[in-house]
């Protein structure tokens, strides 16, 4: 990967029993050679990943978190799974292995190849020089993959049976308020009208099904080494599944922040949607519309949805930070991250807004 995604050393309590790892892996690739290093990757706040290098193969762990945790948030296997269906029809990793034997690292894991490329995150690197025609062709072409990802034939690769898409609005939203429940902490906002709001304005039905990702951010994805504006690999599958892809792009555009959105909404900026030349969220709506045919209309709720999720997501997070299961610093004020994204679900309703 760039520098832009630099390792770091494996954290404190975090350690890898790498000797048991090097075994299975020599045993899985005979011609891999020599004794591996070990790092682990910063960025992310919810499983752990490390990089695994050797001096001829460069591989990636994924495991989940310690502490606590929504078994559903954070299935490694359901990770592995759709990433090996979609090779091919989507960009992956290569996946290599995956086990649930606790016994050997103390957790389910998987390891996949690691694909050379960019990660960028809240900004485009200046050295690139872009004007915003290459932004918007990034742009584009992030969404072209989020199109080809919802309308690819799950059944024909193998994942008719990964997940039920009928009554899959109302397992969300019904399923992310039970979650919020267990994970709130006195410190932090109930948004009790915000989760009715969401249970009154639910569709009766879907609007179709598809593979959809969960959490699709161009910092969740590697960019093409000798061109960022093509997508190289999505990562962070763990909580894909067969669903409405409504929901989908309504999680993908809670995290769109655009450049003329008020200050709090910045707050939660997390890749370079202010960049001149991306699209606005309309703009992206009108896109997705156009290239698939979907029904667009009352995307309202999708929207507001895809903010609430992301809040109990952070809210989980924050939870185990809380209540001393993982004592990283850096999870000390998502509480205040929780509650402007509850505010934020409170304006969009209040205003309709998109």
């Amino acid at each position: 990967m760039s520098s832009e995604n630099p390792t770091v050393e494996v954290r404190k309590g975090e350690e890898l029993n790498i000797d048991a790892v090097d075994a299975i892996l020599k045993d899985l690739l005979p011609d891999l050679k020599g004794t591996p290093k070990v790092a682990q990757y910063p960025s992310g706040a919810s499983n752990i990943t490390y990089a695994i290098d050797y001096p001829e193969r460069r591989m990636v762990l994924r495991r989940p978190p310690t502490g606590d945790k929504p078994k559903s948030g954070h299935d490694m296997h359901r990770e592995y799974r759709v990433m090996t269906a979609l090779k091919g029809i989507v960009p992956v990793p290569n996946t290599l292995y995956y086990t649930d034997d606790a016994s050997v690292i103390g957790s389910e894991f998987y390891v996949m190849d690691r694909n050379e490329g960019h990660l960028i995150h809240t900004k485009i690197p200046k050295d690139w020089n872009w004007s915003p025609k290459e932004t918007r062709q990034l742009c584009e072409n992030f969404f072209q993959t989020l199109v080809d990802m919802h309308t690819a034939d799950y059944k024909a690769v193998g994942l008719g049976d990964f997940g039920k898409p009928e009554g899959y609005v109302s397992r969300q939203i019904l399923g992310w308020n039970r979650r919020w429940e267990k994970a709130w902490t006195e410190d932090v906002e109930k948004f009790e009208d915000v989760q009715g709001w969401l249970v009154d304005n639910m569709p009766e039905t879907e609007r179709g099904a598809g593979v959809i990702h969960g959490d699709y951010r161009i910092d969740n994805c590697i960019l093409r080494q000798n061109d960022p504006t093509q997508i190289e690999a999505i990562l962070d599958w763990e909580i894909s599944a067969l669903g409405d892809p409504m929901m989908d792009l309504g999680n993908t555009l809670a995290y769109w922040i655009q450049a003329d959105d008020p200050d709090f909404m910045k707050l939660t900026v997390r890749q370079p949607s202010q960049a001149e030349g991306m699209m606005t969220r309309q703009e992206i709506l009108d896109f997705y519309a156009a290239k698939t045919g979907a029904d667009v209309s009352g995307f309202q709720f999708y929207y507001v949805y895809g903010i609430w999720r992301l809040a109990v997501i952070i809210q989980q997070i924050y939870a185990r930070f809380y209540r001393g299961q993982n004592d990283n610093p850096r999870f000390k004020d998502y509480g205040q991250m929780t509650s402007a994204l509850g505010n934020l679900a409170r304006y969009k309703i209040k205003t309709g807004q998109l």
